[in-house]
This record gives structure tokens, C-alpha cells and sequence, in this order.
């Protein structure tokens, strides 16, 4: 029997769905196909988070080879009449990714739609629906052409989690991608306001704390022009001194961080050395009391991890530190190494209610310790950073990662993990440094908090430690 010869309006559907290839979906998932030519078509919808701390996000991603200004773009749910414009100035680098958080615009439902247009509002650049929640992410795997799925992982503004972790610790690509934010770069200090060797930098609201190496703290407040300036309160005009417990030595201090309590709670510092006996490690965590008006701080407390770590050059140890905490570690499955199961944190004795992370310069390795509140200590994490060294820590809690960053070193290189699968710190993603900055000692890197998330990027900021042109720090932008 001869089949009835299709009418033609279905042959020519059948034609324009053969010419135009739908993207890949997940078992129930409805999305649009492109509807522009490169290089817009290399835009793609890549991560959409609807629940959670950053719930109402949409990640982009440029699979292409070029630039690609997103001024004007416009992103939308399921309603025409919602819309979030993304600022004049955005573009989106080659194998970049960039997350908005669309929440003052509209929110994200449990069944709903992500749907990007161009700056006309009517030409629909992709899309993706779904009918739940992600839990806690809908991710595309592979980056920007895959399928949706269920990724166990947020990696906004960094390379998807797709299952490739398998307990080994690799996690994402360790191939290089650009800079997740803005390529300019600015000063954000005045001419030699600091000299040489600040190091370590911790943004807490309005303050920026910074370790200087030579054994100095310093307490900065915003200059008004978008930089910062030396708090002239309290005796924090030049910074003040830093000594071990007791009042004695010079702490080669090198980073800086806070607890959940904020300054409030001490302010911690890492230390390779006791300047005043330069050729021996000391490789240890301080804790100093910055309440007062005098001109030098004296520890309060000292863990001296000095035994429990491999042996390194005195001028090659603790270049980073800073705080996890208990929560995103139990609720991410993060292994403790020392009992070989969860992480629990009732299993310690008084601890600040997280885990320091320190690193160490001359191996590129960084260490988990527990630092009990009466002095002990316990080693919970050892992570290869697969970099020359690490010259910083950072943890950002808007998007669950943990920053290690190595200085001119390794060409200003940035690598970012989280907890995966196994319960380990793996890599999730590798950043070069943005095309603004020079290759210079870069050995200090904060980020600003969520509250100052303005068009989908906040502020970063990194400390020069060689002083290059008579500044020290210099300002950034990185993607929500």
C-alpha cells in the first residue's frame, strides 16, 4: 500500500526542523530553538538556580571564538511582561560565562521558563523550561551545547559540574577560561599609600582588613571615589603592629581572614616565619583583638601548624587563610580526613563553628584545620591546588566556592573548588587573570558580598605586593 503523500505545510516543517538543530534537552524539558545568526548565537543559556541562597539566577555562556556585547539583552521567565535588562557595557568573553540574578525583576518558579532575547526584545536568542525546582541546579552538560540536567552542584560563573568527579579531586576543566567579569582594571588606593609586601585582604562591608608582611595590620574604609584609605580612627592611621602571644617577635604575616563573627570575633591572620628569626618556619594561625586604640596588637592566640605540615622554605609557607563554614561543609557532604566519614562537627570540641583553610606557597597545597578554641588543633583536608603556590584564600558564601590564587607565578591564574560528589575540595573551574591587569605580585584577592551586587557584577579587589607604580591595590568586577 502506498502512504498518502504529506501536505505540504508538514513537508515544510519537516524541512526547517531538519535545517535547524533543536538544542539537546532533559526528559521533560521544553526549550526554543536559536533564533539568530553567530556570533549571538553563541550565547547560551547554561545554568538557571531557583531555589537557595541564590535562587532567581541565569547563567550565560559563549561557546564561541568571539566577544559579544550583551548591552541591552533582555532575559525573561514565562511571562512576557516580566523582563530584566542587562546593563549597558556587559559582554561575554569567548568560553566565558557571566550569572545574573534576575530576583528584582521577577522570580523563578517551580514550573517555569528561561528565555533570553536580544536588545529588540523580540528576537529570541534561547531558551529552556521546566516543571521543578532545581535541586540544586539546572545545569547544561556540556557547557553551552549539552543537555539539561540535575546538577548536584551551583557553579555560577564557572564551568558546570557534570558528573565528571568521581572522588579523584579533578572535578572541572583544568584548561584556563576567561576572566568572569569586567577586563578593566583600576587603582583603588592612592599614590604609596602602603609601600611594599601588603599581602592578605578580607572585605567585611565597609572595612577592608590587609596584612602587611612585615608585621603590620591595617584597617581601610571606603575613600569615596571607589577605592580605600586608611581608617584614621583608633590608632589605625599607619596600621598597627603585629607581635606573637606574649609581645615578642615580628609575625611575617602574609593573609587574613574572619569567622562568622566578623571582626567582633578576633581577626586571624597566617604566618610563615618570626621575622625576627627569618630563617625558621613558623608556620602558624593568630588571632588578635582589634577593639582597642593602641598602636600594637598582640596575639591572643597562636595554633602553630609548624609539625603537622611537610617541611618547607622559611620564606615558602603560609601565604593564605580563610574561614568555612560548618554549614556549607555539612550540608555539601564534605569528608573529614582525619576519621575517614562525614564531616561532623560535634565530633570537636569549641571551634569557631568552621574550618580555616591555609596555604602553603613552596608546595601549592592547602590544608583544612579545625583550630580549637583552647589551642588544639585537627587536620581535616589536604587539596593539591595544581598550581606553582598559592598566594591566597578566599571564601566566597554567594557561590559556595573556595578561591586559590596564585601571583605573577603563575601569570595571575585563579582556580576555584567546591565540595563534590566524593566529599572532597575539587576543581570546579580555572580563570586567567582579566585582560586588564598586568602580570604583577598579585598576593591578596578579596570579593565584595552579595549587598553589593549592582547589573549582575560586584566588586574584587587584589593586593600588589611589590607596590607596582606606587599602588598596592587595585579594583575589579566578577559576576554575581
Amino acid at each position: 500500500m502506498i502512504e498518502p503523500r504529506a501536505p505540504r505545510w508538514r513537508r515544510r516543517l519537516a524541512l526547517l526542523l531538519a535545517a535547524v538543530a533543536l538544542p539537546a534537552v532533559g526528559a521533560g524539558v521544553l526549550t526554543a530553538p536559536p533564533a539568530v545568526a553567530a556570533p549571538a548565537d553563541d550565547i547560551r543559556l547554561n545554568e538557571v538556580v531557583t531555589t537557595g541562597s541564590v535562587n532567581d539566577s541565569i547563567e550565560l555562556y559563549n561557546k564561541g571564538t568571539s566577544t559579544v556585547d550583551l548591552s541591552g539583552w533582555i532575559l525573561k521567565d514565562d511571562n512576557d511582561g516580566n523582563k530584566y535588562k542587562i546593563a549597558a557595557g556587559t559582554s561575554l568573553a569567548p568560553g566565558g560565562f557571566k550569572a545574573f540574578d534576575v530576583h528584582g525583576s521577577f522570580g523563578l518558579g517551580s514550573a517555569d521558563s528561561a528565555r533570553l532575547y536580544l536588545a529588540d526584545g523580540t528576537t529570541l536568542v534561547d531558551s529552556f523550561s521546566w516543571t521543578a525546582h532545581s535541586n540544586p541546579s539546572w545545569s547544561r552538560c556540556a557547557d553551552g551545547t549539552g543537555a539539561w540536567t540535575q546538577a548536584a552542584t551551583l557553579t555560577l560563573g564557572a564551568a558546570n559540574n557534570c558528573g565528571g568527579n568521581s572522588g579523584g579531586g579533578t572535578g572541572g576543566s583544568a584548561t584556563p577560561v576567561a576572566w568572569p567579569g569586567s577586563s578593566a582594571i583600576t587603582t583603588a588606593d592612592a599614590s604609596n599609600v602602603f609601600g611594599t609586601d601588603l599581602s592578605g585582604l578580607y572585605q567585611e562591608g565597609g572595612v577592608m582588613w590587609g596584612a602587611q608582611n612585615s608585621g603590620k595590620l591595617w584597617r581601610l574604609v571606603p575613600d569615596g571615589s571607589g577605592g580605600w584609605t586608611p581608617d584614621t580612627a583608633n590608632g589605625w592611621g599607619s596600621g598597627k603592629a603585629l607581635r606573637f602571644p606574649g609581645g615578642t617577635g615580628t609575625p611575617d604575616d602574609e593573609g587574613v581572614t574572619l569567622t562568622g563573627a566578623g571582626s567582633a570575633g578576633g581577626v586571624y591572620v597566617s604566618s610563615e616565619r618570626n621575622a625576627d628569626a627569618s630563617s625558621t618556619s613558623r608556620l602558624s594561625v593568630l588571632r588578635y583583638d582589634v577593639s582597642g586604640t593602641g598602636s600594637t596588637l598582640t596575639a591572643t592566640r597562636e595554633w602553630n601548624l609548624t609539625a603537622d605540615l611537610p617541611a618547607t622554605g622559611a620564606n615558602l609557607g603560609l601565604e593564605g587563610v580563610t574561614w568555612v563554614p560548618d554549614s556549607y561543609l555539612t550540608g555539601a557532604g564534605f569528608k573529614d580526613a582525619a576519621t575517614g566519614a562525614a564531616y561532623d562537627p560535634s565530633r570537636y570540641a569549641a571551634h569557631t563553628g568552621g574550618v580555616f583553610f591555609v596555604g602553603v606557597e613552596g608546595s601549592g597545597t592547602v590544608y583544612g584545620y579545625v583550630l580549637l578554641e583552647a589551642g588544639g588543633f585537627t587536620k581535616v583536608a589536604t587539596v593539591s591546588s595544581g598550581m606553582a603556590g598559592v598566594m591566597e584564600l578566599q571564601w566566597e558564601p554567594q557561590a559556595n566556592r573556595l578561591w586559590v590564587v596564585c601571583d605573577d607565578t603563575c601569570s595571575g591564574q585563579h582556580r576555584a573548588f567546591r565540595v563534590d560528589a566524593s566529599g572532597a575540595f575539587a576543581l570546579s573551574a580555572v580563570y586567567n587573570r582579566p585582560a586588564g591587569m598586568p602580570n604583577i605580585n598579585n598576593e591578596g584577592f578579596t570579593l565584595a558580598g552579595a549587598d553589593e551586587c549592582v547589573g549582575g557584577s560586584k566588586p574584587v579587589y587584589w593586593s600588589d605586593d611589590s607596590n607596582t607604580s606606587k599602588h598596592a591595590l587595585r579594583k575589579g568586577s566578577i559576576t554575581c
